[in-house]
């Protein structure tokens, strides 16, 4: 099976609102180990904190693509994605303007 299949059967097995709540729950850990390694001196700690932040990173991005499929709204969170980055684009420029 390829990436694409192997989250769709994640999903058809689980079921949509379990996905949801898996997603909600990955962010949740990714903002926890953020907030660790932010706070973390420099070490050995620190690595290991970072390690972490990786994998919970790998987890939400697993977690979103499985959000894109569920919502089947691949375009338009690609268009909103665009605007966003113009848009911060324009304010690192001095812009003001949305």
């Amino acid at each position: 099976m390829n990436e694409n299949q192997i989250l769709d059967k994640a999903i058809r097995t689980y079921g949509i609102d379990t996905q949801i709540d898996k997603a909600v729950e990955e962010m949740a850990e990714l903002i926890k180990a953020l907030m660790k390694l932010r706070h973390c001196e420099k070490g050995y700690e620190h690595q290991i904190l970072q390690d972490a932040v990786d994998e919970e990173i790998a987890d939400v991005e697993i977690m979103l693509q499985q959000l894109r499929m569920i919502f089947n709204d691949f375009g338009s969170v690609e268009h909103q994605r665009k605007k966003k980055i113009e848009r911060l684009e324009r304010r690192l420029n001095g812009e003001n303007r949305r």
